[in-house]
């Protein structure tokens, strides 16, 4: 079988291959096509950057190859095409984008290709290609919090250790409540699902009262203990943790994670604890929720079976609710949790350091 030619970068397509990484004006493909030479003359082989890129091998060999047989300029520049000539140059691609991720409209939020377009001086559909190819979508926002909390490294290191490294002769439970569920009937029936339509409901609803629901995930089996009460205060927290007590093994220590909440941190809970030794409570880092794996399990149940049904009580939703979860516990399965205390340290220092840049600039980035 004949060997793969040595690959070489010289220290010049090197520096031209980060600029173009670097530069906002590069588009997504050729951003790719840098990326695939450089992990490539770092020594990566083709499946690892394939996968690290994602991407296909056959893309990653392509672009190995044509550098190798023709350096820098083969990479950069695709074969000629039929057709009329380009049109946009790429000083006013760099415009859209740069008008894009750091400029706003008067008088709106953001831009939309038909707000933008006449200040660049091209067509709306040319705007929209640029943002297709550079993945801008002005019109989607997603949200964040980074927390601040002086002590987040011990708690994340606490929580994620019961995740990872799970005490001996000790039940570890993600504990949460879901409060102020709204049990929903629509004012008219809806139509069901038919072949070529999707199934209908009205927009508007009847308010029927509403319920909380407390559980605690085992996180080594994957079984819910739950329970709805009409309120959430530490009254009924309490009587869920006597709850979880009474329905678990004698002769382990049950290791409780709970978010920051007053009422998880209420004086008779602390008494409480105290006479009952083999309760813990681990507390996640505040703005920290994502930590707490039972929100994975409330954030099924919502999809699966309380955003879509049609509860004319409150019985009703409760019922379902039950039924779901114990549905659940039949066949229970675990979430696996394979974020480590470092990755996550890696990725809130990245965030933070952005959150800087934002401050320190008088520029928005994107």
């Amino acid at each position: 079988m004949a060997r793969t030619a040595e690959f070489r970068l010289t220290t010049g397509d090197r520096e031209e291959l980060e600029r173009l990484r670097r530069r906002p004006g590069t588009t997504r493909k050729v951003c790719l096509r840098a990326e695939i030479i450089l992990a490539a003359a770092d020594g990566k082989g083709v499946r690892e950057s394939a996968r690290e890129l994602k991407t296909t091998t056959p893309t990653v060999m392509l672009w190995k190859e044509r550098y190798n047989n023709g350096g820098l300029g083969a990479v950069l520049a695709d074969a000629p095409r039929p057709g009329r000539p380009r049109q946009v140059t790429a000083e006013k691609v760099a415009e859209v984008v740069a008008r894009t991720t750091r400029e706003k409209p008067v008088g709106a939020t953001h831009w939309s290709t038909r707000t933008l377009a006449p200040v660049v001086g091209l067509s709306h559909t040319q705007v929209h290609r640029i943002w297709r190819a550079h993945g801008l979508k002005p019109h989607r926002e997603e949200t964040f919090k980074v927390s601040t909390d002086p002590d987040f490294l011990a708690k994340l290191e606490d929580v994620v250790g019961l995740y990872l490294n799970p005490p001996e002769k000790a039940v570890v439970f993600s504990v949460d409540e879901k409060s102020q569920i709204q049990a929903l009937d629509r004012t008219q029936p809806g139509l069901p699902m038919k072949k070529g339509r999707a199934g209908t409901k009205t927009h508007d609803y009847k308010r029927h009262g509403t319920t909380t629901l407390f559980a605690a995930l085992n996180v080594a089996t994957g079984e819910v203990i739950a329970e709805c009460m009409d309120q959430h205060r530490h009254d009924e927290f309490l009587l869920f943790l006597k709850q979880l007590d009474r329905q678990s093994p004698r002769g382990l220590d049950l290791e409780v994670i709970v978010d920051n909440y007053a009422t998880h941190k209420h004086a008779h809970v602390q008494s409480w604890l105290k006479t009952h030794p083999r309760v813990h409570l681990h507390f996640t880092p505040t703005s920290a929720s994502w930590l707490n794996l039972v929100e994975r399990l409330f954030a099924e149940l919502t999809d699966k079976a309380i955003r879509r049904g049609v509860f004319t009580s409150v019985k009703a939703l409760e019922e379902a609710i039950t039924s779901y979860l114990a549905e659940r516990n039949r066949q229970p399965r675990p979430y696996t949790w394979t974020a480590t205390v470092e990755a996550i340290l890696a990725k809130v220092g990245r965030a933070q350091s952005a959150l800087t840049a934002v401050k320190d600039s008088s520029v928005p980035l994107h």
